[in-house]
């Protein structure tokens, strides 16, 4: 929304609470200052009311209301101040005490007040109450409001409503005012989220755009497999360096015939002296030309008689000098901020002289086995399973471009996981394997709903893996809850690890591989399904219809998984996942 700017009000007292922070209260894993800001993140610029909060984003400016306290339209008088002369034509006036508020609810606002001739549009919530603090004005009726007070402090919002106004009941505009209002907004939050299941096309997408991406850092391209440029790469050095032969055969000046010196030039060694008119001198791939150099002769064009030098009859006139510069020239970008760092990258980086990079990751992890009847070693006692998935995990992961670092198994309790989910220092990643479920042993949403985690995906409508969970915890960490059944926890692993790891490490978006999957009317259901799959000899693939999801057995002799929509019919375009080798 270029046409309007934002002001976010995050001061006050509020006295019904005991005087805390409100706007850094947290309500689903955000405080309600970052749903308010979320709400107005399309706004051209924003201001924030209230006292510094250093977290906040450098772009979006923070004033404060003179003296602090002093109420709202103060601060809005602070806000508009802050935003200028050059302030845009609307300007959307939110508190920061909404955590339903979304960029729906602005969008909506801002859509009838430019379709209105109206000098200011507000929300109502949905007992009837106008909700001025959710609302949309003309930077002119603004400022004529202001204008008429003698004095800003502490004066009631309907001192500067505007005769021209507007109304509409919308969503997510009810406040939290108390403590009572808070628990409830946590309770129907913590309830809504959980009833959510998402597909895995909109799983990605939160993932990639919602987590928060790791601390960018220089290093050494060679030690940070798996990590992403932070900031482009451009060339430090020409390429070639040098002008080079780029076959075998002989330095040339003119167009023959040749007078051939003995001397040669060998790649890497001296350079052989420049080259008279009619000259010529044997050189090898790579070597540096001589001066005066016209062309390489290659070796299967040359006729040698004694010292004489001359092309074979019919036989094509080529350069065949890789000429200073001719590929990469200094400044030259090699590769953009968000490329991952890949072996093809650090060798055209290493072409031009350039063997580190500001980057971000790589993912490091920490693989979480749970359940009191897993054991990894030793013989199985009564009601125990032997670990199926925990020794394969860290292969899989480092071929999806995390780093593993350990691997811990935690047994079944009550509070098992709150000491696992703080103590996270040096981890990017928890992978959490079992404990995704609504069972009594299945304690993870719980201990993640204590430590107040951000949840991005709380199901999945998926089978199997509907179960799964992706999270970000306060202190950073995503976690990434997987069923406990394993190839559930396989499958789900290779549909969402890639796109973890480009949004924590800000890479692009990973591409999909698609093709038609002949028999998708036998497998599909009414909801996605993946399922071990082949080749198919006419291209596409075969899935399996029927797959025992107990074991990975099912993936022996397989060359990926399928992702099959649901209801789905015969050679249905579907997503491929290839088995890691």
């Amino acid at each position: 929304m270029t046409t309007a700017d934002a002001i976010v009000l995050a001061g006050g007292r509020a006295s019904r609470m005991g005087g805390v922070d409100k706007p850094a209260i947290m309500v689903g894993g955000r405080s309600m200052l970052d749903a308010a800001l979320a709400a107005v993140r399309d706004c051209a610029r924003i201001v924030v009311v209230g006292p510094h909060r250093p977290e906040l984003d450098a772009r979006i400016d923070q004033v404060r209301e003179v003296p602090p306290g002093s109420g709202p339209v103060a601060a809005i008088g602070s806000g508009l101040s802050a935003l200028g002369p050059n302030a845009a034509q609307w300007i959307v006036v939110l508190a920061a005490d909404l955590p339903f508020l979304t960029e729906d609810t602005v969008r909506e606002l801002h859509r009838h007040a430019t379709d209105s001739t109206a000098d200011a549009v507000f929300a109502i919530d949905g007992s009837g109450r106008p909700q001025y603090l959710v609302g949309i004005w003309r930077r002119a009726a603004l400022e004529n409001a202001l204008g008429q007070l003698d004095s800003l402090v502490n004066q009631p919002m309907k001192a500067i409503m505007p005769s021209e106004t507007v109304v509409l009941e919308l969503p997510g505009t009810s406040d939290c005012d108390t403590e009572e209002q808070v628990h409830s907004a946590r309770v129907t939050m913590a309830a809504d989220r959980t009833a959510a299941r998402l597909d895995l096309t909109e799983a990605r997408e939160l993932i990639v755009s919602g987590l928060t991406p790791l601390a960018a850092h220089d290093a050494e391209l060679g030690e940070v497999t798996g990590a992403a440029l932070a900031a482009p790469i451009h060339a430090a050095g020409a390429l070639p360096r040098f002008d080079v032969s780029a076959m075998d055969g002989y330095a040339v000046r003119g167009d023959g015939p040749w007078r051939l010196r003995r001397d040669i030039g060998f790649a890497g060694g001296a350079r052989p002296a420049g080259l008279l008119a009619g000259e010529a001198v044997r050189i090898a791939t790579g070597a540096h030309v001589p001066d005066g150099t016209t062309s390489v002769l290659r070796d299967e064009f040359a006729a040698i008689t004694g010292d004489d030098l001359t092309r074979r009859p019919d036989t094509p006139i080529r350069g065949d000098v890789r000429r200073s510069g001719e590929d990469r020239r200094v400044g030259d970008l090699i590769a953009p901020a968000g490329t991952p760092v890949t072996a093809a990258l650090r060798s055209a980086a290493a072409s031009v002289e350039v063997t580190a990079g500001l980057v971000r990751g790589p993912v490091r992890a920490r693989i979480v086995m749970t359940g009191d009847e897993i054991r990894s070693t030793g013989p199985l006692q009564a009601g125990q399973t032997r670990d199926s998935i925990g020794p394969v995990l860290p292969d899989l992961l480092t071929r999806l471009g995390v780093q593993v670092l350990d691997t811990v198994h935690l047994r079944d309790s009550a509070h098992g996981f709150d000491d696992m989910l703080t103590a996270t220092d040096g981890f990017d990643l928890l992978v959490v394997v079992g404990a995704t479920g609504g069972g009594a042993a299945d304690q993870l949403r719980t201990a993640l709903a204590r430590t107040e985690a951000r949840v991005l995906v709380p199901r999945l409508a998926l089978r199997p893996g509907g179960s799964t969970i992706v999270a970000e915890l306060p202190t950073s960490p995503t976690v990434l809850g997987l069923p406990g059944n394993p190839f559930a926890a396989i499958a789900v692993l290779l549909a969402l690890t890639p796109a973890i790891v480009a949004g924590r490490t800000a890479a692009l978006a990973p591409r999909r591989i698609l093709g038609p999957l002949h028999n998708a009317a036998e497998i599909a259901g009414p909801v996605q399904r993946i399922t071990p799959a082949r080749y198919a000899p006419e291209g596409g693939w075969l899935g399996d219809a029927v797959v025992r999801t107990a074991h990975l057995a099912g993936l022996i002799d397989r060359d990926g998984l399928v992702i099959v929509p649901a209801d789905a019919t015969d050679a249905t375009t579907v997503e491929f996942l290839p088995l890691p080798a």
